[in-house]
């Protein structure tokens, strides 16, 4: 039987499709291209193509803002919020935010543009190219309340793409103490990098591990207009990204009819 679910009120669908909005780089970081505006009509047109396109929420992340450092910078956390502000109006869909590799500012930034759900690694401690990175869950959920936004749901990585987990604690284990207490909106099970698909194995094991805490689980890479039917069997939503864009970076309002439909 399918599981009741947040899902369903927030986005309208049993099985959501949480299209991500890439903002391109932002003042701060290496490749800004030196125009806020024109950062922002490209966002614009995309917000455009993917909500005419069928998508049933937007994901809004500062992708373009590596190489990323440890503590995101205040003039790049603010023009994304400008830049959000700037597109506001036009958002007819449930949208959340992602200040990548940033969980903190991701709850921030959400609070601070309305918007319904965050998504990044809010718990767990990783090591990459970034050095190491370690995220407090307990910090992260009092931060919601802290910003006065309870009810914000936050989508939380089992498996950030490109980090490796510290210590040896088990997927069950991680998943049953960040499902206790109901604090943890989602789940979202990643590939190896965007893009990059989704082990069908860890899928299948996290949704068996959230399943006792009617916690959903969303696939948060690889998803394919080939690959999606089979994906949604197991998992209760998906974070598209890759799949919709045009080989220009730009969002296809084809490729997003086509996989919607």
């Amino acid at each position: 039987g399918i599981k009741r679910m947040w899902t369903k009120e927030m986005f309208g669908t049993g099985k959501p499709i949480i299209a991500l909005l890439h903002l391109d780089s932002l003042p701060g970081d290496p490749d800004f291209c030196g125009s806020l505006d024109t950062v922002i009509e490209h966002a614009s047109v995309d917000l455009q193509a993917l909500q005419d396109g069928g998508v049933d929420a937007v994901l809004i992340a500062n992708e373009f803002s590596p190489p990323l450092t440890d503590v995101t910078h205040t003039e790049t956390i603010m023009a994304m919020a400008c830049v959000i502000g700037a597109i506001k109006k036009d958002i007819r869909i449930p949208f959340g935010t992602n200040v990548v590799m940033n969980p903190q500012e991701t709850i921030k930034m959400a609070a601070a543009t309305g918007a319904s759900f965050g998504r990044s690694a809010f718990a767990g401690a990783y090591a990459g190219s970034y050095g190491v990175h370690s995220v407090n869950w307990g910090e992260s959920v009092r931060l919601k309340y802290a910003v006065g936004r309870p009810d914000l749901k936050l989508l939380c990585k089992v498996n950030p793409e490109g980090d490796v987990r510290l210590a040896n604690q088990s997927i069950e284990s991680f998943v049953g103490s960040i499902c206790q207490g109901g604090h943890v909106g989602a789940l979202c099970v990643s590939g190896p990098g965007p893009g990059q698909e989704t082990s069908w194995d860890l899928l299948m094991k996290v949704s068996e591990f959230a399943s006792p805490a009617n916690v959903p689980v969303f696939c948060n890479t690889g998803c394919r207009q080939d690959t999606i039917e089979k994906i949604l069997t197991i998992a209760d939503g998906g974070c598209v990204g890759t799949t919709f864009k045009a080989s220009d970076g730009r969002i296809d309002i084809k490729k997003v009819r086509a996989f919607m439909e």
